[in-house]
């Protein structure tokens, strides 16, 4: 038997390894030619220490207080040396990947399907040449053909299957969005690097709430996706805001999630106030259904800065501090990485 083990880098790089049963995590990154921290690799020197907060594992008792504590260990921090799991698990390690000898992953794909689905966003289906391991949430870089940038896009579709989907805002001038709308074809080769990313989907152990703005809906259809093959027991509630009604996606795709997971809702919001949607404003004026329950939530955001700020601002003014608040912003312009 084995483990998959996501190693979540200070510089935003995972990398996934495979760790066998009773083989500790260094071990196991050592033999991926993945250079972890270490000096002693005997449980005394605390150079490997990490966090884990995703998994189940064991410590075993070799190691010495002066590299871990007791404390420390009970609030989910590792020694890599002797961390031996019994399951997948995510690892944080405070160093960045390049100082550990390795990087971002480099895959190719070819493009199967290039979709308008609105006049602000596009849909991108990429079918992988190999298997790409991601957490549902996080991000890649796709390379622009015909030239040397790159943008960085969240995945939008599941974790552990080649067919991949991004939901891309469709940016006038934009270098990907030109390429896509005027150039794109089924078959056409691209290159993915990744994946990148610290806004993904924890343990659910309480309330969810969701709030996603435009092309931010992306990664939290990856995490609806992971929440439905896995089963969730948890009201998660998603709040998703747009500014015309002509900008909202997938509500078929939220609807079918909302029929086929298990106390999971959602609001749509159009900022528009002449566009006769049943909402109107922004996000911050329609939390009434959110399971805010005094703060004992779980807190995901992913929009622009205005819309990030806003609800920033919304749980200072309600002294309201979530038990865990995780948010992705982005800028779609023609200069900058276009972020979904």
């Amino acid at each position: 038997m084995s483990y998959n083990i996501a190693l979540n880098f200070e510089d935003g790089v995972t990398r996934f390894i495979n760790c066998n049963e009773g083989e500790t995590v260094l071990d196991a990154a050592y033999r991926n030619q993945i250079n972890l921290p270490m000096d002693c690799s005997d449980g005394v020197c605390g150079t490997c220490k990490g966090s884990c907060q995703q998994g189940q594992y064991d410590l075993g008792e070799e190691y010495i207080e002066e590299a871990l504590t007791d404390d420390e260990a009970e609030q989910g921090m590792v020694l890599t040396c002797q961390m031996v799991p019994s399951s997948d698990c995510v690892v944080n390690i405070p160093a960045a990947s390049t100082l550990c000898k390795t990087g971002s992953m480099e895959a190719s794909g070819s493009v199967t399907e290039v979709n308008l689905i609105s006049s602000s966003a596009i849909e991108l289906k990429i079918t992988a040449d190999a298997d790409i391991a991601f957490l549902p949430g996080q991000y890649v870089n796709i390379k622009v053909p015909g030239s040397n940038e790159t943008r960085a896009y969240s995945f939008s579709s599941r974790p552990g299957s080649r067919e991949l989907s991004f939901l891309i805002r469709n940016v006038s001038g934009g270098l990907m969005s030109s390429w896509l709308v005027g150039q794109a074809k089924t078959g056409d080769k691209v290159t993915l690097t990744g994946p990148m990313g610290i806004f993904y989907l924890r343990p659910v152990g309480r309330p969810l709430l969701m709030l996603a703005g435009g092309t931010g809906l992306a990664p939290f259809l990856s995490m609806l996706e992971h929440l439905q093959a896995s089963g969730c027991s948890q009201p998660v509630h998603l709040i998703y805001g747009v500014t015309n009604n002509e900008d909202l996606v997938a509500v078929e795709a939220l609807q079918a999630y909302a029929a086929a997971i298990d106390n999971f809702s959602f609001k749509t919001v159009v900022a528009n106030p002449d566009s006769g949607h049943p909402c109107t404003g922004y996000v911050t004026n329609h939390m009434q259904d959110a399971p805010l329950n005094d703060g004992d939530v779980d807190v995901y955001l992913c929009g622009p800065p205005p819309m990030v700020d806003a609800v920033l601002g919304y749980f200072r003014e309600q002294d309201i501090e979530p038990a865990s608040f995780h948010y992705e912003r982005f800028t779609p312009s023609v200069a900058a990485l276009e972020v979904a």
